[in-house]
């Protein structure tokens, strides 16, 4: 892999119907159905408007031999229409069920954590090295026979482990890390390597950005360690849905696009399925423009950890680097900005100073500034014209890798109140920017950073994805002590907007909390309860409550793990029924739906 330098990384193919995956094949999408399997005609139809909104796999879960079995009469429907995109069987619990589908779809996903192992209890067992070898022979005695099933059949697997649903086993041995994650996997890979079956895909989700980030990598490394390629599914689960879930899957899934890690992704969005389809696309095809792209010459940094995602350590100015959290930077002029969300600093020009006593944090554009007027010291690069500057208490440089040299470098390490804002308009401004900050490391300059991108999108979605791909890209490295989102699309967006994106840029990075965090399903045939409006009614109640995290779950295959860290749960336990959380334990079993969120109140309200 070359990190500054965009190139996606080999793998094998996965024949997967008409549809291969890997290798030189594009990067494929897809999204998941949320009806009935049963519902042969219901299936039918929304896999039909997934196909033509962009689907290139149609997954439709599978609890129990009866709706593996209908998988045959949904596909010959589809076929009978004209729409021969694969299908993949989603399976969890029941290992029977994925050998009656792996005889009509294309693909079935199975979970490691529950394929033979029981639903995770989060207790803490203490496994012998004989129990533990037992249970590793007991996964072999069912899977080998599996693999075997759907070599005949022509059928790919995707082995799909989610960090909620981590079996008991695994936890004992390596607790909710990812080292259990990747380990959770490669028990069943190395399974697949010794059958020499070569049809398979992976994923390893996670709801947490940066736990599903290094959690990818390190099983990258893994992999290529044993001599394995095999092709990465992407995905943030339970990203939620709106503008949360975008950018979460934004962040999360171009992080991992732009390392070149990515085979197919899908974005899990607590939204029609169809609607999943337009944000994976534009995703893709934001990452995968830079092939090809003109080199970034640099090298990386010895005291870069690539799997660590620690914040570079920055001296602190005036509130910027150090341990403050990343601060938040407005280009809108002062006349557009209302009471929520507020930035910590607004980049202006001179004439706007004073309009407003509420921001005493000013970044003036010396574009319109004369210096020799005033007390501000100004620093000026040694390519651009774009000099910044401000209180004479903070001084403000702009620069790109470009400008990067020994004297500028010097000056950043002597002048100790200098903060720098960072932008590229290289068509890879991850790497490039990438490589300054490496650059950085390796002078020993503790200069805090700005990352700011520019861009000029009319559309918000578009700029939602672009956005929180970029900053989360470098975010998640640890890089960045405050970002600048700049717009000049006509038609988007206004100050309020482009604030809200970069606060849930931060929060969806985990490095600024400052709103409530909902960590919702997308739902599939096994949610018993209209989710989308469950969603609404939660956030309607919840949305002041800042810095909570609050699960909505479809169902307890992924629930209870998968919110592990939420303050509170909604989960799905019945048709009609819903269970309470409070962490990881359950406060309320089995009550009425139409009381929920009402009683989901009054336990927030108690705590």
């Amino acid at each position: 892999m070359d990190y500054f330098n965009y190139k996606r990384r080999h793998t094998s193919v996965t024949e997967i119907g008409n549809t291969p995956l890997g290798g030189a094949n594009p990067i494929r999408i897809q999204s998941m159905a949320n009806v009935s399997t049963m519902d042969t005609e219901a299936a039918v139809d929304q896999a039909i408007g997934m196909i033509k909104a962009g689907a290139e796999y149609v997954r439709f879960t599978a609890q129990g031999e009866r709706e593996a079995q209908n998988l045959r009469n949904i596909r010959e429907r589809l076929d009978e229409q004209g729409f021969t995109a694969p299908l993949v069987a989603d399976i969890h619990f029941n290992p029977k069920a994925a050998d009656v589908a792996a005889l009509y779809v294309e693909k079935v996903r199975i979970n490691p954590g529950n394929y033979v192992d029981k639903a995770r209890k989060f207790e803490q067992k203490d496994y012998t090295d004989e129990e533990y070898a037992s249970e590793l022979q007991r996964i072999r005695n069912r899977f080998l026979p599996f693999l075997r099933l759907c070599r005949e059949n022509n059928t790919a697997i995707r082995v799909g482990v989610n960090h909620g649903s981590l079996s008991d086993r695994i936890m004992s041995r390596y607790g909710d890390t990812p080292e259990g994650m990747v380990e959770s996997c490669m028990e069943f890979l190395r399974l697949c390597a010794e059958e020499k079956f070569d049809n398979v895909v992976i994923s390893i989700k996670a709801s947490n950005t940066v736990v599903m980030i290094r959690t990818a990598r390190l099983l990258a490394l893994t992999m290529d360690a044993e001599g394995m390629n095999y092709p990465l599914h992407l995905g943030v689960t339970e990203a939620g849905d709106g503008e949360d879930g975008r950018l979460k899957s934004a962040a999360g899934i171009g992080a991992l696009l732009a390392d070149g890690i990515g085979d197919t992704i899908r974005a899990s969005l607590s939204e029609d399925p169809e609607a999943e389809l337009p944000v994976a696309r534009k995703l893709v095809d934001y990452i995968a423009g830079r092939e090809n792209h003109k080199p970034v010459t640099a090298s990386a940094s010895p005291l870069f950890d690539y799997l660590s995602m620690t914040r570079r350590k920055s001296r602190s100015v005036n509130g910027i680097g150090g341990n403050n959290p990343p601060i938040v930077v407005s280009n809108k002029s002062l006349e557009t900005l209302k009471d929520k969300p507020r930035p910590d600093w607004v980049y202006t020009t001179p004439e706007n100073i004073g309009k407003t006593d509420s921001f005493k944090n000013h970044i003036v554009d010396s574009k319109f500034y004369n210096p020799e007027q005033g007390a501000y010291p100004c620093f000026s690069s040694s390519e651009t014209e774009e000099l910044i500057c401000c209180r004479a208490a903070t001084k403000f440089i702009s620069l790109t890798y470009n400008d990067l040299n020994a004297d500028i470098i010097r000056l950043l390490k002597t002048e100790q109140n200098t903060v720098v804002i960072l932008s590229s308009s290289h068509i890879n401004c991850v790497g490039e920017m990438r490589a300054f900050m490496h650059a950085l490391l390796d002078a020993g300059c503790d200069v805090p950073v700005i990352l700011r991108r520019d861009y000029g999108e009319n559309d918000e979605e578009t700029l939602q994805i672009k956005a929180g791909a970029d900053f989360g890209a470098l975010l998640a490295d640890g890089f960045g002590d405050g970002i600048m989102l700049c717009n000049d699309g006509d038609k988007c967006c206004d100050a309020e907007t482009l604030n809200g994106y970069m606060f849930g840029i931060l929060q969806a990075v985990r490095v600024r909390i400052s709103r409530t965090e909902y960590i919702s399903c997308p739902g599939c045939g096994r949610t018993l309860f209209d989710l989308q409006k469950t969603i609404a009614q939660v956030k309607a109640a919840t949305s002041g409550m800042k810095g909570l995290k609050i699960g909505i779950m479809g169902c307890i295959v992924n629930g209870p793990g998968e919110m592990a860290d939420a303050d509170y749960g909604y989960v799905g336990a019945g048709r009609g029924r819903i269970s309470l959380y409070k962490g990881k334990n359950c406060i309320l079993k089995n009550i009425p739906e139409e009381d929920a969120v009402m009683r989901l109140l009054e336990i927030i309200e108690k705590t």
